[in-house]
């Protein structure tokens, strides 16, 4: 196995990946809240309530 293309750790890839799926976490989080009129913890409240 190579050193220079390493399968598990931080890779440029995972980095990339991760940060891209916080950015679009962070917006649905923010649509959801303007959407609803709630704020993240009363929508997780919301959903407990059931």
């Amino acid at each position: 196995m190579s050193t220079q293309n390493p399968i598990w750790g931080f890779t440029d890839f995972a980095e990339t990946f991760g940060g891209r799926l916080a950015m679009m976490g962070f917006f649905l989080a923010l649509v959801t809240e303007v959407l609803t009129g709630q704020g993240i913890v009363g929508q997780i409240a919301a959903l407990l309530n059931f």
